[in-house]
């Protein structure tokens, strides 16, 4: 009986790190970079190509669900990590593997508090994403006034920074969309300084923002499918990696109701509140070395 061939996927390290200075160039001198590498780097290589981006000098790493980071640190990775999308389940693990979740609503808030009292930290670093626009993740800017009694009455968290995400920047004929998204974001950003104190790092840009809207850089930008030669631009894209990671199935990421007509996810095209799949599950591989580069056969996972 045949063998079924093998599929494999090669990086190359040197078209990331062209594409990682293409993003930077576009930079401020003082911008912080974080290179998002949740779904295994977008269905290639996450501990490979975050080595890649700690030598290259990014400032953070993302990842969507806890137990991806705990990957990066056994791997010995050092680099902060952002963990986008941390669920109850994984939070004490969070804390253990020196983990920065992001807080989007006020359970999954209350639920860390309660995982760092319990492992009796003070002033663990945490992200505050709000809702601009995106409609996935994210307090809606009513809940300043809990968030700022929240931590004034603890000692467990230090927010380390303010966070939102973009819904179309990658589309020119929703710029007005945008630019209100960027305007909401100000204002919650204003807002949550005054109630607060401190001064956290502010970030919304995604790759396609960096390249459409320089202007909101802000402390930091986060750049995925942008390090794999993806933009919104064909003069951009000048390099391709590869591209294999593929949605195979959807935990159910937040706990917000979302009403019917309210655009989800990246784009504005109108979809169900609950889509099947979403853009943080990739497929599964096993790597290996193949002369220098990365080889991976394709493993369909059933997570």
């Amino acid at each position: 009986m045949p063998q079924t061939p093998e599929t494999a996927l090669e990086i190359d390290l040197q078209a990331l790190a062209h594409n990682y200075g293409v993003i930077r160039s576009r930079l401020k001198e003082q911008t912080r970079l974080l290179g998002v590498v949740k779904a295994f780097a977008y269905g290639n290589e996450a501990v490979a190509i975050s080595r890649k981006l700690e030598n290259l000098g990014a400032d953070y790493l993302a990842v969507a669900f806890s137990r991806e980071g705990v990957q990066l640190r056994k791997s010995g990775i050092r680099l902060p990590i952002l963990v986008l999308h941390p669920q109850p389940e994984g939070l004490d693990e969070v804390i253990e593997h020196c983990l920065e979740p992001s807080l989007y609503s006020r359970r999954i808030f209350s639920l860390f508090l309660e995982a760092l009292e319990k492992h009796r930290q003070k002033e663990y670093p945490v992200h505050l994403k709000f809702n601009t626009g995106l409609n996935r993740l994210g307090f809606p800017e009513a809940d300043l006034n809990w968030i700022g009694s929240q931590i004034n009455a603890s000692e467990a968290v230090e927010v380390r920074s303010f966070f939102s995400h973009l819904a179309a920047s990658d589309d020119l004929g929703e710029r007005a969309y945008t630019l209100g998204q960027i305007r909401a974001f100000e204002n919650i950003v204003q807002k949550s300084e005054s109630l607060l104190g401190g001064r956290p790092f502010k970030h919304l840009l995604n790759t396609s923002g960096v390249f459409n809207y320089p202007e909101a850089q802000f402390d930091m930008v986060r750049t995925g499918i942008g390090l794999y030669g993806y933009s919104n631009d064909p003069e951009t894209d000048r390099l391709e990696t590869g591209r294999v990671g593929r949605d195979v199935t959807q935990d159910r990421d937040g706990d917000r109701d979302v009403p019917g007509d309210f655009a989800v996810d990246r784009g504005l095209a109108r979809v169900e509140p609950e889509p099947a799949v979403g853009p943080g599950h990739a497929v599964e591989r096993q790597v290996k070395d193949v002369r220098g580069h990365r080889r991976a056969e394709v493993v369909v996972g059933d997570e």
